[in-house]
């Protein structure tokens, strides 16, 4: 539960759900209070900017500070009712928020919510994501020298 909260508020840092994931996700953390909620709100957008800054390269440690505090959270929660209404809470918001942020990948990558089709006609190549070279034509023969 805390891994899939966690990679949600990293997945909408970056898109237009942002406003949406991130105020539910501070009333979530604030649990009624006003300035905790704040507070969250500030780590949220310190998280977003540092995203954006590195062009998703700080996304694995964004999730691990995101997992531990909403595992910290969880935890901290020393009634068990209060905790299992926590998780069911935190579960409706990843499903509010799911269509809002859509479906993402890292650079270089593809991701997509429904089917992909790719085609490739006439002696061309075709690929969703296409990294280093690529040759059309006949087989390289490999040269008897080079051993």
């Amino acid at each position: 539960m805390a891994a899939a909260g966690a990679a949600a508020v990293v997945q909408a840092a970056t898109t237009d759900a942002w406003t949406e994931v991130r105020d539910r996700v501070a009333r979530w953390f604030g649990r009624g209070d006003g300035e905790l909620e704040r507070v969250q709100l500030e780590r949220l957008d310190r998280s977003a900017a540092e995203l954006a800054a590195g062009g998703g390269s700080d996304r694995a440690r964004q999730e691990t500070v995101w997992r531990t505090r909403i595992e910290d959270l969880l935890e901290g929660l020393t009634d068990d009712e209060e905790r299992e209404q926590a998780a069911t809470e935190l579960r409706a918001l990843l499903d509010a928020t799911a269509d809002a942020r859509g479906v993402c990948a890292g650079t270089g990558g593809l991701a997509a919510g429904r089917d992909v089709s790719v085609q490739a006609e006439g002696g061309s190549i075709a690929a969703a994501v296409l990294h280093g070279g690529a040759h059309i034509g006949p087989p390289r023969v490999p040269d008897p020298s080079q051993g």
